[in-house]
């Protein structure tokens, strides 16, 4: 199952909200041990998850996270224009149909075979609601070994910038461009895994 989740509006049931911050403190601190902000020692929950995030979460039927991205408005403060700028050439690719993707998530439970399986879920998922909503154009900052399996989907996937060293890693900003052909493209790159989409109201992450 897909979760579409907009944190402006509403609420829903806690299960796959908390389960996502959980898996994320799980994937980017214990794992990564990035240094990131924990709420009440559980949730990995940052400045970017506000009323204006996005939340692309794949759950199974108990709505326990599989896997998620966050997705932010290049409209407004995000992690390339505010972090990480000078891995852009130039500007940051900014504007009402541009938006981030961040926090790409696989759960840690998942066995080999499944974390594929859910990967290509999410991608579709995120192309799927990019062709859905008018975004034609992702951004985004990644380790440079993540880098390199996003430039070979097989989508208009492009680096926008000379890859640099932080904190210990090689990070590397990217542009994606969405179209209509897009489909096709992750299709042949053996990544297209269709599923339907559930659109789900949020309360804000601050209060998750």
């Amino acid at each position: 199952m897909v979760l579409l989740i907009d944190s402006s509006t509403g609420s829903i049931s806690d299960v796959a909200f908390r389960s996502m911050f959980a898996a994320r403190k799980s994937v980017f601190i214990d794992l990564l041990k990035w240094d990131l902000p924990v709420l009440e020692g559980r949730y990995e929950i940052d400045q970017f998850d506000d009323a204006h995030a996005r939340y692309l979460i794949i759950t199974d039927l108990d709505h326990q996270h599989l896997a998620s991205a966050r997705l932010l408005p290049t409209t407004r403060p995000h992690i390339l224009d505010s972090i990480f700028p000078a891995l852009c050439e130039g500007e940051p690719p900014q504007g009402p149909a541009v938006w981030e993707i961040t926090r790409f998530c696989l759960d840690r439970r998942l066995r080999s075979a499944e974390r594929r399986q859910v990967r290509d879920q999410l991608v579709t998922a995120l192309a799927a609601h990019a062709l859905e909503t008018g975004i034609d154009t992702y951004t985004g900052v990644a380790e440079m070994g993540w880098l390199q399996q996003i430039l070979s989907f097989g989508w208009d996937c492009r680096a926008i910038g000379e890859p640099l060293r932080s904190g210990g890693s090689l990070l590397g900003a990217l542009e994606i461009t969405i179209t209509p052909n897009t489909p096709v493209e992750l299709a042949a790159g053996g990544v297209w895994s269709p599923l339907s989409i559930h659109e789900m109201p949020a309360r804000s992450a601050v209060n998750a």
